[in-house]
C-alpha cells in the first residue's frame, strides 16, 4: 500500500534575530535542518525589519554629472543557481553599465558574487529562508552609485501554499547627485495569491512610495501582467508595457517609474534580452529614463 502523501498546510516559522544584526551561517542551518524534519518543507519567514541585512560596496566613486539617460534593470535569477551566467548575461548587450539593478530570487552569495563581477555596490534583505535550497531568498538592489540608504517593506498576505511572506528591498541611490528612491520588488506567484492579494502588495509599495517627493523606481518580478494599471493609475510611467514575453508565455516582469520618464518617445527606451544561456526562466528587462523634465514631448504619465 502507497503512504499517503502530506499536504503542506500553510504554517511559517520565523527565525528571529536582534535588529540590525544578521543571521548566522550556523542559524540559518539549523532553521533549515527545522524545514527538513518538519517533513512538510513551509519557509522560514524573516520578520525582523533590520535583519538580516546584506551590504557590499564594490564601485568605483565616479564624478559623473551629465544629464545622461539612466538605464534599469530587472532580472529574476531563478533560485540563484546560475550565477556565473547570469553574470555574463548582466554584462552584455543592453544590460551593460546599469545604473540601477533589481535582481529577484536572490540568496547573499549570489547578489555579492554579481556586484564584485560587475563592480556594483548593493543592499539585500532576504524575506525567508527557501524550503527547497535552504537558503535566503528575496529581491535585492545593486547600483554603481552610492546608496545612501535602505530598509525592508513587508508586504500583505502570506501564501496560501506554504505561507511565505514577500518583501520588498528599498534603496535610495544618488545618482548624479540626485537621490531616486528604488524598490525592488518581487509579488507572489500565481499559485499562492490570488490577484486581489498582489494588488494589496502592490498598492503597499505605492502608498510607501507617496511619502517621497523625488523619483521612483519600482523593478522586479510582478508575477502577472494586470497589476501594472494599478503603478499607472497612481502615476506611474509603464516604461516595459508593450513588452512581449519575459518568462513562458508571460510578460511579468516590469519597470514602472515617478519623476522620470522614457527617453525616446519612439517605444524604444525598454526592451528584453532574449538570450540567457540558461541563466535563469526569466528573460531580463531594460529600460533607459531621464528626469521628467528633460523630456520634451508632452504626455500624460503612464503612457510609454
Amino acid at each position: 500500500m502507497r503512504p499517503r502523501r502530506r499536504a503542506c498546510a500553510p504554517r511559517p516559522l520565523t527565525a528571529q534575530g536582534p535588529p540590525g544584526l544578521n543571521l548566522s551561517r550556523r542559524r540559518l542551518g539549523v532553521a533549515a535542518a527545522l524545514v527538513v524534519a518538519g517533513g512538510c518543507a513551509p519557509v522560514v519567514n524573516l520578520p525582523e525589519p533590520a535583519a538580516p541585512r546584506f551590504l557590499g560596496a564594490y564601485a568605483s566613486l565616479g564624478t559623473d554629472t551629465t544629464s545622461a539617460p539612466i538605464r534599469i534593470v530587472t532580472f529574476n535569477i531563478k533560485l540563484s543557481r546560475r550565477i556565473d551566467r547570469a553574470a555574463e548575461v548582466l554584462s552584455s548587450d543592453s544590460l551593460r553599465g546599469a545604473d540601477i539593478l533589481a535582481l529577484e530570487e536572490m540568496n547573499d552569495v549570489g547578489v555579492d558574487r554579481i556586484a564584485r563581477a560587475l563592480h556594483l555596490n548593493y543592499v539585500y534583505y532576504p524575506s525567508f529562508i527557501h524550503p527547497t535550497d535552504h537558503t535566503y531568498f528575496g529581491p535585492a538592489v545593486l547600483s554603481r552609485w552610492p546608496i545612501t540608504r535602505s530598509w525592508k517593506l513587508f508586504l500583505p498576505h502570506l501564501a496560501r501554499s506554504r505561507g511565505q511572506r514577500r518583501t520588498a528591498t528599498v534603496a535610495e541611490v544618488l545618482v548624479r547627485g540626485r537621490t531616486i528612491r528604488v524598490y525592488g520588488v518581487h509579488l507572489e506567484t500565481p499559485s499562492g495569491a490570488s490577484e486581489h492579494s498582489r494588488d494589496d502588495q502592490a498598492r503597499t509599495i505605492i502608498t510607501d512610495a507617496a511619502t517621497f517627493p523625488g523619483p521612483v523606481v519600482i523593478a522586479g518580478d510582478m508575477n502577472g501582467y494586470a497589476v501594472g494599471l494599478l503603478f499607472q493609475r497612481a502615476g506611474y510611467y509603464w516604461v516595459t508595457k508593450r513588452l512581449e514575453r519575459t518568462i513562458s508565455y508571460f510578460a511579468w516582469d516590469h519597470i514602472f517609474v515617478r519623476g522620470l520618464a522614457p527617453a525616446r518617445t519612439d517605444g524604444t527606451s525598454a526592451g528584453v534580452v532574449r538570450r540567457v544561456h540558461g541563466a535563469s526562466d526569466h528573460r531580463p528587462v531594460w529600460a533607459v529614463v531621464v528626469p521628467e523634465r528633460d523630456v520634451s514631448t508632452s504626455r500624460t504619465p503612464g503612457s510609454p
